[in-house]
């Protein structure tokens, strides 16, 4: 396919997430998402972040395999993610789940840097490349156990996570700055839900459920 017809279906691809996000402005608290969210959206070119096989399926809305029984997320959900974050463009942000660097690509065009931290060695290398291709240079990927999150680049004004514990894992909530926002799914695999995570700047943490989701799990073990 032509880069052409690749912008065509990334346009599509965004009117489609328009359309869901006024389905669902209830859960949202809003009928839109930030115009920085959609313009990143339509500035990084997902068919770069899928195996070569699927990128005809690269703007489906619908999550697609990577390999290692990984997933690169549905489009909508990436777009929510991004826009519950309210990322700053002086924000360093924590991504948990790199796969093969789409969120990282889009988190890069908000953020001033972005850590992005990947269990799967071979997935680590896969978006390294992808993402040197596509001129991201403030991201930084690192292979490692998210649960434990990136000590040695912490505190983080943003966190995201893009696989689901059974619970927000401890050091997560501990790395966020005060009056940071952290994203995830959680929850048991049959009833995950999206949280928004909120830390005042005295150190309080709230929580919100925003909807149900189906996530991979995040595996709380150490990088081979």
């Amino acid at each position: 396919m032509s880069d052409e017809e690749f912008a065509e279906l990334r346009q599509g691809m965004l009117a489609e997430i328009a359309a869901q996000a006024i389905y669902a402005c209830a859960r949202l608290g809003k009928a839109a998402l930030s115009p920085r969210v959609l313009e990143a959206l339509a500035k990084v070119p997902r068919h770069e972040f899928v195996p070569v096989e699927l990128r005809p399926y690269a703007y489906a809305d619908s999550p697609l395999p990577i390999g290692f029984g990984k997933s690169i997320s549905q489009p909508f959900v990436v777009a929510v993610m991004t826009d519950l974050l309210d990322v700053r463009p002086t924000d360093r942000v924590l991504e948990i789940g790199t796969g093969l660097g789409y969120q990282a690509a889009i988190l890069a065009e908000l953020a001033q840097r972005v850590y992005s931290v990947e269990l799967l060695a071979e997935l680590a290398e896969q978006a390294r490349r992808r993402l040197m291709r596509q001129g991201h240079a403030n991201v930084q990927v690192i292979v490692g156990n998210g649960c434990h999150g990136c000590p040695e680049h912490a505190p983080f004004d943003k966190i995201v996570v893009t696989a689901a514990p059974d619970l927000i894992p401890p050091a997560l909530i501990y790395q966020l700055k005060p009056g940071g926002r952290m994203v995830l799914p959680a929850g048991l695999p049959d009833d995950q839900q999206l949280i928004l995570v909120e830390k005042s700047a005295d150190g309080v943490v709230s929580t919100r459920d925003i909807f149900a989701v189906r996530f991979s799990l995040l595996e709380d073990t150490e990088p081979d």
